[in-house]
């Protein structure tokens, strides 16, 4: 049986401009009435741009898959896996973690490579009931598994920080797609072994 290349993962980041983004975050301080022009704020604009880069900037991967010759037919589950995202309506920092699983089909994933799709869709501005389902999508299409499973649950700063200040709230979503869908035994496995009420 003829090897498969695995496919490699790169999220474009041709686009960003280090002096640009300083300058504005510099425009921005600013406006909001913060000099930053003493010795402990003069380069806060620039860590201010090279943060907010590498928030949005996800590392490349491969996503290697391995022959199932053993044709395991349970779950596979990567639990608390962390995420870090941003949220696109206020540009504030969301905090969680991420419970990814799936039923093999013909082909099983590289254990890390399911934090990794996590890590590609969440440094970007995003929400996160996009963010859960773009994971369980793109696993569902590239691994082609029998089912996905992916619960999030995470704490968006935008709530608990500004705003009603919900201090201690978090927010959980799913998506379960195949035979986690639509079967209830598989259905119920996977959401025990989150801690998802079944």
């Amino acid at each position: 049986m003829p090897s498969i290349t695995p496919l490699r993962v790169v999220h474009d980041t041709g686009g960003i401009d280090l002096p640009g983004a300083e300058r504005a975050a510099a425009q921005f301080l600013e406006a909001l009435g913060i000099q930053t022009d003493t010795e402990s704020l003069n380069g806060t604009p620039g860590r201010m741009a090279r943060a907010y880069a590498e928030l949005f900037s996800p590392r490349p991967f491969d996503l290697t898959t391995f022959p199932n010759d053993e044709g395991y037919d349970e779950l596979v589950l990567a639990r608390r896996i962390p995420v870090r995202s941003v949220c696109e309506h206020h540009m504030l920092p969301v905090i969680g973690t991420a419970h990814v699983g799936y039923l093999p089909g013909s082909r099983i994933l590289g254990l890390s490579k399911l934090a990794r799709v996590v890590e590609h869709f969440a440094f970007r501005p995003q929400v996160q009931e996009r963010l859960t389902k773009q994971v369980a999508d793109w696993l569902h299409t590239h691994l082609e598994p029998k089912g996905v499973g992916v619960v999030i649950e995470a704490e968006h700063t935008c709530m608990t920080l500004r705003g009603v200040q919900a201090t201690g709230s978090s927010t959980l979503t799913s998506t379960l797609l195949g035979t986690l869908r639509h079967d209830a035994r598989s259905r119920a496995e996977f959401l025990s072994l989150t801690g998802m009420p079944t």
